[in-house]
């Protein structure tokens, strides 16, 4: 193994005193990392300085840029007009992207959307799709801009070329403890956004106890510098804080979650789903120029709603991607699971608290989700939420359902969702779904 042409320590040692490092020092470390003549045990002691230290705004810049050109980028040039993408930090009930791709690309905006897999209590955007029968996420860069010339729409995972560099980075900062440093969150998400190819980004950067950020000021920080930087990128961006103290929808489960996105392009949907696809969509119409303003896009996409099209546009999605498009109309082809369970209020009250990690963890252990990436989920599972926080619930009534294959830790998940449920005698404000815009 040839070593590199500096040595990392002194990178290393730099950083930890503060001191900013330049384009080159960092080109080093990440591709010596990727090229294996750095070692793991050098790069975790780099990404450790780096979560104490931070890095500014040149840094990240520099950074994003360098995970970015470690692989291959999508060419979207030859679209017509400027394509939109949304991107999640993950929730509980998280399902905003399977309607809000097709419901978006019906009006004429292009949306190529990468998506990733469920870890820990929250769900994943592929595991969702995958439960509909034959969809395929898989797809090479040039099924994925075929489709998008033909549809408008394509969603599908992370390619092994597609910044090979962060998915390296990534596993590691998995296990070192480094997961949450901003600057390696900004250059991770944004480096995949901007391989994608769009010219937009819109950011839902969720807080509370179901998302990755718990404290409200932590995800406007955050969101503050993914807005910033994708602008230093010149990409027209905007991020919506969000909350997720409760799931969002009334749905968690891979095939119930389908199954409540394609009710909201019938117009059959929650409000808060329906209510946070309009408002991020209404960001994705400006930036792709079919609308104004926000409003404007708003009310393009209600029509698109009321006439049909974004379903229509989902039906073809799925078909075009090599599902079963009849999924739209019968719900049985969905997996389905075997049985059934109500749990029930044990007195009267106001729900205060639905909590969305404790519902998420359950999930889990239900088989809806998973630990390690390489483990199998069950699609049919999850559940549904028959009350949430700021309604009424008399002693005896449902509050949630449980959809079961297996028995193996229903008492957990029962107790679980029982201290999730929290029911006081006075009523509550039903909290604010967006909580602030950063542009």
């Amino acid at each position: 193994m040839s070593k590199p042409s500096f040595q990392p320590y002194e990178l290393i040692k730099l950083k930890r005193e503060g001191h900013r490092l330049n384009r080159q020092q960092l080109s080093g470390m990440v591709e010596g990392f990727t090229r294996g003549t750095i070692p793991d045990y050098q790069m975790s002691a780099f990404l450790m300085a780096v979560f104490f230290q931070g890095m500014n705004p040149k840094e990240m810049f520099d950074y994003t840029e360098i995970l970015l050109h470690s692989g291959k980028s999508i060419d979207l040039s030859g679209l017509k007009i400027p394509s939109v993408d949304k991107h999640s930090t993950g929730g509980v009930g998280d399902k905003a992207s399977i309607p809000l791709a097709p419901l978006v690309a019906s009006t004429g905006v292009p949306v190529p959307m990468i998506s990733g897999r469920g870890l820990a209590h929250t769900g994943g955007t592929l595991d969702k799709l995958e439960s509909i029968p034959g969809f395929q996420v898989n797809l090479s860069q040039a099924e994925f801009i075929k489709l998008l010339k033909s549809h408008r729409v394509a969603m599908m995972g992370q390619t092994q070329d597609i910044v090979p560099a962060d998915k390296m980075i990534y596993a590691l900062r998995d296990v070192t403890g480094t997961v949450e440093s901003y600057p390696l969150i900004v250059g991770s998400i944004l480096s995949k956004k901007l391989a994608e190819g769009a010219s937009g980004i819109v950011f839902d950067v969720k807080t509370g106890s179901g998302a990755f950020m718990k404290d409200k000021e932590a995800a406007v920080k955050l969101a503050k510098m993914l807005v910033a930087m994708a602008k230093k990128f010149k990409r027209k961006a905007v991020a919506l804080v969000t909350d997720m103290n409760q799931p969002l929808g009334n749905t968690i489960g891979n095939s119930l979650e389908i199954r409540e996105s394609i009710e909201m392009l019938k117009g059959k949907g929650p409000a808060d789903l329906e209510n946070i696809v309009l408002e991020l969509g209404g960001w994705m119409l400006k930036f792709g120029g079919i609308s104004r303003n926000v409003s404007e896009g708003k009310a393009r996409l209600r029509e698109s709603l009321a006439n049909g099209q974004g379903l229509e546009y989902f039906r073809k999605m799925v078909a075009a991607q090599g599902g079963n498009p009849q999924v739209v109309e019968d719900y049985s082809l969905l997996p389905t699971a075997r049985h059934t369970m109500l749990l029930k209020a044990t007195h009267k009250g106001y729900i205060h608290q639905m909590d969305a990690l404790k519902i998420g963890q359950a999930s889990v252990l239900l088989g809806a989700g998973r630990i390690q990436l390489d483990s199998k989920i069950d699609p049919a599972v999850g559940f549904v939420l028959k009350k949430k926080i700021g309604d009424k619930i008399e002693a005896g009534e449902p509050f949630m359902e449980i959809h079961y294959n297996r028995k193996e830790s229903l008492a957990l998940i029962q107790e679980l969702l029982h201290q999730a449920c929290i029911i006081k005698n006075k009523p509550v404000q039903r909290p604010s779904l967006i909580l602030e815009i950063i542009q």
